[in-house]
């Protein structure tokens, strides 16, 4: 379509989730008309969040440190754990500010059809955190979709034998939805009315 360089900008803006054709033109037209010192700034922050941005060595939570922010927070009850598919699942449930527990960041859903199974996820690093028997309840709150029920119903049946508490995020959460779409009510009332779990 278009020749060399901006082409090649065309292709890997597309790449980018949620990014179609039509949108990776109008983005690389406006990278292509923008300030030189603007694009310098986007890729400089490109560069450093690759360099410094990593994952908690606890939580799996994305940091700039060893550890996140919740994880170093006092304040934060270590008794609730919420488990999670990705970070940006966090940021979703920290908008609530319903939840004063931790978490736990799985790293995806089990999702057969793509090749992910539960030794992909970071499900021996969840059952390592719930050894020292501090958590006592453990809410899973993956996604209201195929991927997000089977990784929770692998977790409740690997949780129940431990005597924990393990509940589910309640009603009012679309099927088929993902946690990072939701807003704040929506997602608050999910916690509010969670329930525990039977297998």
């Amino acid at each position: 379509m278009f020749d060399g360089a901006l082409q090649d900008l065309v292709e890997e803006l597309g790449r980018l989730p949620g990014v179609g054709p039509k949108s990776a033109q109008r983005i690389a037209f406006h990278i292509l008309a923008s300030d030189p010192a603007d694009v310098s700034r986007l890729s400089e922050a490109l560069r450093i969040v690759k360099e410094k941005v990593r994952f908690c060595e606890v939580c799996g939570n994305i940091s700039e440190d060893t550890q996140c922010r919740i994880c170093r927070d006092p304040r934060r009850s270590g008794a609730v754990l919420c488990v999670v598919e990705e970070a940006k699942d966090v940021v979703a449930i920290e908008r609530t500010r319903e939840f004063r527990g931790r978490y736990h960041v799985l790293g995806g859903a089990i999702n057969p059809i793509d090749g992910v199974g539960p030794d992909d996820l970071r499900i021996r690093e969840l059952m390592t955190r719930l050894a020292d028997g501090e958590v006592t309840e453990v809410i899973i709150a993956t996604d209201p979709n195929v991927e997000g029920e089977a990784t929770a119903t692998y977790l409740i049946r690997m949780l129940r034998p431990l005597g924990l508490t393990v509940s589910r995020l309640a009603s009012g959460l679309p099927v088929g939805g993902d946690l990072e779409y939701a807003d704040e009510v929506t997602l608050g009332r999910a916690f509010e009315g969670r329930r525990t779990v039977d297998v």
